[in-house]
């Protein structure tokens, strides 16, 4: 590590700095300037809920960052702290939510990958630099380049996708082919992928839906595969793999962000198909499963199926809108009212005109007459967990702003 005493850095066994560098206190007061709000606070206090001006607004009892996204941003600052000259890099977006990013990118980070790169190329960096892994993780692949030249490595990885990655892991070296349920594009499973093939001989197969897996689960029942089949898999399979040779033996697992609901219907799915080909002494020796969703996505979804009990008259839900955990929000709340997920205050125009992203969709839309002007009114809130409380609160005060 060029110019740099690694004695006086926590780097852990296999090369990667984890546990921060005890300047904790140094950065709070500027995380909580830009992260915390005392609207949101207050609402958190009285019970999740508070009645003003006529409107009711109603927080899901769980929402907001989570231990893992706290953990990437905490150590993506002390970083900045520790080497203030050192110029700094971060391989993607540290987590799916712009306000936090577009913070990165002021104090001095550059991206390698993603939307924010702007060109950097990994042949530009050098041994005396410092390069920070997000919380999704990443591809083995580039993980070997990065300890190739040198440079300080921090590693702000959640624990629940290194969980995940154990046990792909361990179906790898037991022969099982891992099906993957998740977005083949995301920075998580593509991470998660190269966790597997790094075992020779071993395969993925990414379904992101039922629809998905369903088709897979007619070969495991048939064996019978068709050319269209294999080239609609072709980017969510590992190298060389072959729906006639590589679902005899299955492990399922699950991107962490995923809707746990589907995630279990999935696994069954997988498991009926090969007790109707095999039988259930086959599918017990050869099938595999573990519910390797994040204690916090699953919390947040619970927390939205209790909220939709007594559905509000409309719902905002906040975050990213590459964000996986608050894209699944939105489809639990949308069958039962309203729904329209934002990723920051200035997507609520005026309170006749609201940009936002509809469930499912892939482009931004604007709806007119959104905000219903008959009082009471009640407005539900919640928010993917990388989503700071100051953008929620922001969010409130806008819609107060306009009836008071």
């Amino acid at each position: 590590m060029t110019g740099i005493d690694s004695q006086n850095l926590p780097i852990s066994k296999d090369g990667l700095i984890r546990r921060g560098f005890g300047l904790k206190d140094a950065i709070a007061d500027e995380l909580d300037e830009l992260y915390v709000s005392d609207i949101v606070q207050r609402i958190r206090d009285n019970d999740y809920q508070w009645e003003v001006n006529g409107l009711r607004f109603r927080l899901a009892r769980e929402f907001g960052f989570c231990y893992g996204v706290d953990k990437a941003i905490d150590l993506s600052f002390e970083t900045r702290r520790r080497f203030p000259d050192r110029r700094l890099f971060l391989t993607n977006e540290i987590i799916h939510n712009p306000r936090v990013n577009h913070r990165l990118l002021e104090m001095g980070y550059q991206f390698l990958q993603g939307q924010y790169a702007a060109g950097n190329e990994l042949d530009s960096i050098r041994p005396e630099d410092v390069v920070v892994l997000p919380a999704f993780g990443i591809e083995q692949r580039l993980l070997a380049r990065l300890r190739q030249i040198g440079c300080i490595l921090v590693d702000t990885t959640c624990g629940s996708v290194v969980h995940v990655w154990k046990r792909v892991e361990r179906y790898a070296r037991e022969g099982f082919t891992s099906i993957i349920h998740g977005k083949w594009r995301h920075e998580e499973t593509v991470a998660t992928c190269s966790h597997v093939t790094q075992h020779p001989g071993a395969h993925y197969l990414v379904v992101f839906d039922k629809a998905e897996t369903e088709r897979v689960c007619d070969v495991i029942r048939t064996g019978r595969v068709s050319e269209q089949l294999a080239r609609d898999f072709v980017s969510a399979a590992s190298p060389g793999f072959r729906f006639d040779q590589h679902l005899s033996r299955i492990g399922v697992a699950n991107q962490t962000t995923m809707l746990s609901s589907e995630s279990l219907e999935i696994a069954e799915m997988v498991r009926q198909a090969m007790i109707d080909r095999h039988g259930a002494a086959y599918a017990a020796e050869n099938f595999r499963s573990f519910d390797t969703i994040c204690n916090a996505t699953q919390e947040r979804q619970d927390a939205i199926k209790e909220m939709m009990r007594q559905p509000p008259d409309l719902m905002l839900v906040i975050g990213g809108f590459n964000s996986s955990n608050t894209g699944h929000l939105c489809e639990l709340t949308a069958p039962h009212c309203p729904t329209y997920h934002v990723d920051d205050v200035q997507r609520l125009i005026s309170p006749t005109a609201i940009e936002h992203k509809p469930p499912m969709a892939h482009d931004l839309v604007v709806t007119h007459d959104w905000l219903p002007p008959r009082r009471p009114l009640e407005i539900g809130l919640t928010a993917g967990a990388s989503t700071p409380n100051r953008v929620i609160g922001e969010i409130i005060e806008r819609i107060l702003s306009w009836s008071s």
